[in-house]
């Protein structure tokens, strides 16, 4: 039976990019930025709401909060540099909120988080386990890693992966979430 797209419960897709000055090294950012270009693509396609969290500087901040995808997304990716802190927990803590009242809005809504970040932190409070289904894709590239990237999304309950294992999975990031 086919049923209207109205009818079929929505996606959001909810990206955190962390974008601060340790993912200048080693072509990090530009990494990152190329996933970004293909989630953007994807989410379009598939007709898929996005939220993102830019955490960068002293705070995060919302580009976009569940709108449908479009190009004033690959505009704002263009211009994407990075500098400052690491705001990645106050990010994380503001999505967890927001994917809340969100739900609640939109109870039939599947939701996804995505967080993409080279794990540059020293240290940071226990956190809970996301709400959704979780990818945490690490980008630190740096020849001696920290690996703290995986430890988030243990702690996150998030499934891991290294930015340069996902062409290994079929190109597609919708397998990986």
């Amino acid at each position: 039976m086919l049923r209207p797209r109205s009818a079929k419960p929505g996606e959001l897709w909810l990206v955190i990019v962390d974008a601060s000055a340790s993912t200048r090294r080693h072509g990090a950012l530009s990494k990152a930025k190329g996933l970004l270009s293909e989630v953007f693509e994807q989410a379009r396609r598939q007709r898929a709401r996005l939220a993102l969290l830019h955490a960068t500087g002293r705070q995060a901040q919302w580009l976009w909060q569940g709108q449908k995808a479009s190009s004033a997304l690959q505009h704002w990716l263009s211009e994407l540099g990075a500098g400052g802190g690491t705001p990645l927990l106050d990010a994380v803590q503001q999505a967890a909120g927001w994917q809340a009242r969100r739900q609640r809005l939109h109870p039939a809504e599947r939701q996804r988080l995505l967080i993409i970040t080279d794990g540059r932190l020293r240290d940071w409070p226990a956190l809970a386990p996301s709400a959704c289904p979780a990818l945490l894709v690490d980008i630190e590239s740096a020849p001696i890693r920290l690996g703290r990237a995986r430890q988030l999304a243990d702690e996150l309950g998030a499934q891991y992966r290294h930015i340069d294992t996902l062409p290994v999975i079929a190109g597609s990031l919708e397998t990986a979430l």
